[in-house]
């Protein structure tokens, strides 16, 4: 499904800005996930390693208790396109990609989950989608191609769908799945929408998806292989009316609101 106007502006990155820019660029925040990081990152080094292009991977620990950093830091340590990022204080999953999304140097910025719910092997769906002129390539699990390998439990399921049909008729019109964590934008887009994100919390997809249609961007949903993975830091009962709130302040904002620049970037640029 593609949303929005059809002219991609992927190349963008001026002469001087290109010194360090890889093709891809993968965003991964992660809170306390020791236990999986580690076979995650191995995943990733081999499935890229076999790719034509150029590549990248930078993991925010964001304020993790456990040793999250340390794992990451050593991948670093012995592979130069591993990056670690770390803050102190736990700030949610939208403040740690935003932190990685405009720190990235790539033509094209992939964020995905530490779980690898959606397998790599994903990455070249919409990879041809951004070939075609999207902007933002979203994968999206109810599209009827997608293959859902294991399921959510049935009460997850259902409310996710719940809050899907809140979102399209609030903000979304016509996106059947903003919260699929496996997102790609070229380096334009990337910069336009997060330097204007301002959501900490896992309200943030919605909030990209929805200042990427105000700037006419073209958004792509691409059905995907997609598996649950235990862990999920998503509380149902306490995430799910806090998402609820950010989604109708959003719509009361205003695209004005919305399309006004966040003044902490969160960028060492």
């Amino acid at each position: 499904m593609t949303q929005g106007h059809t002219g991609s502006k992927e190349g963008t990155l001026s002469a001087n800005d290109q010194a360090g820019v890889v093709d891809l660029e993968v965003v991964i925040p992660a809170y306390n996930e020791s236990e999986r990081l580690e076979r995650t990152l191995a995943r990733i080094r081999e499935y890229y390693d076999s790719q034509p292009y150029s590549w990248r991977c930078t993991i925010i620990s964001d304020g993790s208790k456990d040793n999250t950093f340390e794992i990451a830091t050593q991948f670093a340590e012995h592979d130069s396109r591993f990056q670690a990022l770390e803050y102190a204080k736990n700030r949610g999953k939208g403040y740690a990609v935003r932190y990685g999304m405009l720190n990235a140097r790539a033509h094209r910025i992939l964020f995905c989950d530490a779980d690898l719910a959606t397998p790599q092997e994903e990455t070249e769906k919409l990879w041809k989608a951004m070939e075609s002129g999207a902007d933002v390539a979203i994968g999206s699990r109810p599209l009827r191609d997608s293959n859902l390998e294991i399921r959510q439990p049935w009460y997850r399921e259902f409310l996710g769908r719940c809050f899907n049909r809140a979102v399209q008729m609030l903000a979304t019109k016509g996106i059947d799945d903003t919260q699929c964590g496996f997102k790609m934008f070229t380096a334009h887009a990337n910069e336009e929408i997060f330097s204007r994100c301002k959501l900490d919390g896992f309200s943030f997809d919605f909030e990209a998806l929805m200042i990427a249609r105000d700037l006419g961007l073209r958004i792509d949903e691409v059905p995907i292989r997609w598996r649950h993975q235990e862990g999920s830091k998503v509380v149902l009962l306490r995430d799910g009316p806090r998402m609820l709130r950010d989604l109708v302040k959003l719509r009361l904002a205003g695209k004005g609101a919305r399309m006004s620049l966040n003044p902490e970037r969160h960028s060492a640029k």
